[in-house]
């Protein structure tokens, strides 16, 4: 096999070297080698850059002790940062489902015109910095801002408030759950939705019973990811919320203002943010692991 790769990409060591990496059957002792190379300095970079780090933050959040990190997190701002990160997420993630499921469903099933713009507006947060994506809705929300005055005369307070967070956490999350589910409905095609609106099923019956069961692990698995950014969400809210304690301030912005004041509280109430990151990743493994085959399957 390697000699037919050197004869296609024109020979030389390189290309042997990559022969013998993805060659099939049982491979030979520089093959097992380089795979093993390529493991060990794959765990190497990901030990370095995530496991060390965050072993580090729970080691100096332990330092002084469990009833320091204990009173840490017990502490009132801390509490409401806690409940505040909670709750944005739980508005955010719901609207951000119900639009990926929109868009999947549109992007997937139709075809229209500005569909190809459709597509790269979903995926500009992955593009724009969140900062900037914070001072686009204070120029359209805020005080002087475009809709600003409106707002005002309505009694509503979009920037520095619950809404600016949650506008902000929707807006950097917005492509998680859609761009799951596109390729994956793109993939799947229409016949088993056309089918059944042939033998009578209503648009609801249809999604429900035909579109939702062939499509729910990539939904749950966006949902997931997008759950997980929206806690740890920090640039885009740094701009929104004014960063008055105890009321605008997430998780990631407390740890922020704690790391001037006490550094060691600050590193306990990011563990807190770790744990919760964390456990939302370890369901998406989970799910992965669980319902892998079946997604692919799908696809």
């Amino acid at each position: 096999m390697a000699t037919a790769l050197d004869a296609a990409l024109g020979g030389g060591p390189l290309m042997a070297a990559v022969a013998a990496v993805v060659s099939i059957g049982r491979p030979a002792w520089p093959t097992r080698i380089a795979r093993v190379a390529l493991v060990l300095a794959a765990l190497t970079v990901l030990g370095w850059l995530m496991v060390l780090p965050l072993l580090a933050i729970f080691a100096e959040a332990l330092r002084h002790g469990l009833a320091f990190y204990l009173q840490a997190i017990r502490e009132p701002d801390t509490l409401a940062a806690v409940r505040l990160t909670l709750t944005v997420a739980a508005i955010a993630v719901p609207l951000n489902m119900v639009f990926g499921v929109a868009a999947a469903w549109s992007m997937a099933h139709f075809e229209f015109r500005g569909k190809t713009w459709l597509g790269a507006l979903i995926d500009l947060p992955f593009s724009i910095s969140p900062v900037v994506c914070g001072m686009v809705l204070i120029l359209v929300y805020g005080k002087d801002g475009w809709l600003g005055s409106w707002l005002e005369a309505q009694g509503l307070q979009v920037i520095f408030a619950m809404p600016g967070l949650v506008l902000a956490t929707v807006l950097v999350t917005l492509p998680y759950v859609a761009r799951e589910l596109i390729p994956l409905m793109q993939a799947q095609g229409s016949d088993q939705e056309e089918a059944a609106l042939t033998l009578g099923a209503s648009g609801w019956q249809i999604f429900f019973r035909v579109t939702l069961p062939r499509v729910r692990w990539a939904l749950l698995y966006g949902v997931l990811l997008c759950n997980a950014r929206a806690m740890g969400e920090f640039g885009a809210v740094y701009v929104v919320s004014g960063h008055l304690r105890g009321l605008t301030n997430t998780l990631p912005l407390q740890v922020d203002q704690l790391s001037q004041e006490n550094f060691s509280a600050a590193f306990a109430v990011a563990s807190l943010l770790a744990l919760l990151t964390v456990l939302t990743l370890g369901i998406k493994r989970l799910v992965e692991w669980r319902h892998g085959g079946e997604l692919r399957a799908n696809t």
